[in-house]
């Protein structure tokens, strides 16, 4: 006989970190950066030396700060196949940044990925994707590609590695969140972790969104839990659906107030690791121009991956017509990420 669901873990998002001397050395490299005769040209968007870089500015930078020898083997066409790929441990390019980069060139590189997140979870997101590297750390375990060409209106940066795909495509790629699929991960103790996570930057997420499944109804309830998720598998994992029809699990639009109010509290919490025009350019693309699309979002949950048999499901997910938030926390935490208009 299952065993009653156990009580929630206490509620704990990542908090503000205190500043630590990384922080300021971060500081004193980027004012060096936009302070430099060579990248003046790269300060199209701050405005100003005085103002700090984005990730879009450093981009640029680092991309004009290629040797040839660099660029024959990241840089690639726009429309190159390779840019929209997606995967949960792979190298977009056969060379680690640590192997091809300069030492100002790969803190442009920890800089462009920081930029792509929230002020408060950088530090916090940087050392998981640090601790998931292994031996290799940042540097030996993740490549980078950059597809076009500065100032062309089509030009992203695509960073990869174990538990990490990001993107920085300065709205290069109209109307797609993060400027594509993107991949977020964590094995905090191990490859099989325990029901409750010790250690997970990404668990507060799953906390979340059961808090939610405990305020469903039994007929709710039916709805909202399944039996077995989607399989992972590339860019199929996140392939939309484009319909609103057929979407698995429980509609938002069919749920109380305070129901749908927990789910925007889901929503706020996966999308707080990130910067925040990303995260605007999210929350635009699902609401839509009707502004309604949150009602066509569908909330479920899998309970044939179970870990500890606790009823506080590990896997779940937020689908709607436009948007797949894959959330697979067996046996550790994936997290598949497609938002496109």
């Amino acid at each position: 006989m299952k065993r009653p669901p156990r009580s929630l873990p206490p509620y704990d998002p990542v908090g503000i970190q205190p500043e630590t001397a990384d922080a300021v050395h971060r500081r004193s490299f980027l004012k060096s950066c936009i302070g430099a005769a060579g990248f003046v040209g790269a300060l199209g968007r701050t405005g100003s030396a005085a103002s700090s870089p984005d990730s879009e500015t450093l981009v640029t930078t680092l991309h004009r700060s290629l040797s040839e020898e660099q660029r024959s083997l990241i840089c690639f066409p726009f429309d190159h196949p390779l840019r929209q790929k997606v995967d949960n441990n792979w190298m977009i390019t056969d060379r680690s940044i640590g192997s091809l980069l300069t030492p100002d060139q790969l803190q442009m590189v920890r800089e462009i990925f920081l930029g792509l997140h929230s002020p408060e979870y950088a530090d916090r997101v940087l050392s998981q994707v640090r601790h998931d590297s292994g031996r290799e750390g940042f540097e030996g375990g993740s490549a980078i590609a950059l597809f076009g060409e500065p100032g062309t209106g089509k030009f992203e940066f695509v960073l990869t590695g174990r538990h990490c795909t990001r993107r920085c495509d300065g709205d290069s790629v109209e109307g797609a969140a993060f400027g594509g699929p993107i991949f977020y991960g964590h094995a905090a103790q191990g490859f099989n972790e325990k029901p409750d996570h010790p250690g997970n930057a990404y668990w507060f997420q799953a906390v979340r969104a059961n808090e939610v499944f405990q305020m469903l109804d039994g007929r709710q309830r039916e709805k909202a839990l399944l039996d077995r998720a989607r399989r992972e598998s590339g860019n199929d994992t996140v392939r939309l659906s484009g319909s609103s029809k057929g979407l698995a699990g429980i509609r938002v639009g069919d749920l109380s107030p305070d129901q749908k109010e927990g789910v925007q509290k889901v929503l706020r919490d996966l999308l707080a690791p990130f910067r925040k025009k990303d995260a605007d350019e999210v929350m635009n693309l699902v609401r839509g121009a009707s502004g309604t699309g949150m009602d066509d979002l569908h909330l479920s949950f899998y309970k044939g991956h179970d870990i500890g048999n606790d009823g506080i499901w590990d896997v779940w997910q937020v689908e709607g017509p436009n948007m797949v938030w894959y959330f697979r926390g067996q046996p550790h935490v994936h997290v598949w990420v497609h938002v496109k208009a």
